[in-house]
């Protein structure tokens, strides 16, 4: 082979490799261009619509994190959270579900923070209307036949709301009409479907309903504080993004926002 055809193959190749290495150099150099990273949310589903608003301003103001929503009982995703599932950031409707997790070492601790309350309300389909319902005791009564409740195992309002059936006295009498949701949205459709008589949820998700399918009967007597956690998990990847996605929730905007959807702030 002569040197000028030597040289006609050399010097592409060499050529090639130039440019190979100048694209990694780019890819590789800080001003490079990187994909944004995502972390799970996993909320409380009274928490759907209030975080769907803060998910879409958080990601305006932070473009390279994008956020996935979970929402579902708090007893569920603690679970979900305690068997491994790749969790950044979790947002409880109850301190009980946060402590368990807590006392396991499965969230940051110094990242928690109270960031809602809650107020508990009875509610009961518009065509019964609330005037024979004005208290606990007239669950008694043979004309309510159902009452839903959120499952007191897996759901705070479900906790919530036997403690308070268990504290009027009336729990034995009227379990035999209870029917359980798995979410606090379940048991609003019970009611706005008409399957059940009365229902126990949040006033932010009363609030957020079909409004003209029911009434608020009364606000119901929970002797206990209904405040909302909010914590990074220890074994998230992405702690530093999650920790400004808390940040953001219980900074000015965040708690803005959770006002809107009649949360109160603490």
């Amino acid at each position: 082979m002569s040197d000028s055809k030597s040289k006609k193959l050399i010097f592409p190749a060499l050529a090639a490799i130039l440019c190979l290495s100048v694209l990694a150099f780019i890819a590789g150099s800080p001003g490079a261009e990187e994909e944004p990273k995502t972390i799970t949310i996993s909320a409380a589903a009274s928490l759907n619509e209030a975080f769907t608003d803060i998910d879409s301003e958080f990601e305006a103001e932070n473009p390279d994190t994008n956020v996935e929503l979970n929402f579902a009982s708090s007893g569920t995703l603690r679970t979900q959270i305690e068997s491994g599932a790749p969790v950044d950031v979790f947002a409880s409707a109850s301190e009980s579900d946060m402590d368990l997790l807590s006392e396991k070492s499965l969230i940051e601790e110094s990242s928690r923070k109270d960031f809602a309350a809650n107020t508990v309300v009875m509610v009961v389909p518009e065509k019964n209307g609330s005037k024979s319902t004005k208290t606990l005791e007239d669950l008694t009564a043979n004309s309510t036949e159902k009452i839903a409740i959120g499952n007191p195992e897996t759901t705070p309002i479900g906790k919530y709301a036997k403690h308070a059936l268990e504290d009027a006295g009336i729990w034995n009498e009227i379990e035999t009409k209870v029917i359980f949701g798995e979410t606090v949205k379940q048991v609003l459709t019970y009611v706005e479907t008409g399957e059940a008589d009365a229902g126990f949820v949040f006033i932010t998700d009363a609030e957020s309903g079909q409004k003209d399918l029911y009434e608020i009967a009364f606000t119901a007597p929970i002797n206990e504080s209904i405040t909302y956690p909010i914590a990074v998990v220890s074994g998230s990847a992405n702690k530093e993004e999650a920790q400004e996605f808390v940040d953001f929730v219980t900074g000015t905007r965040g708690q803005e926002i959770l006002a809107e959807y009649g949360f109160n702030t603490v």
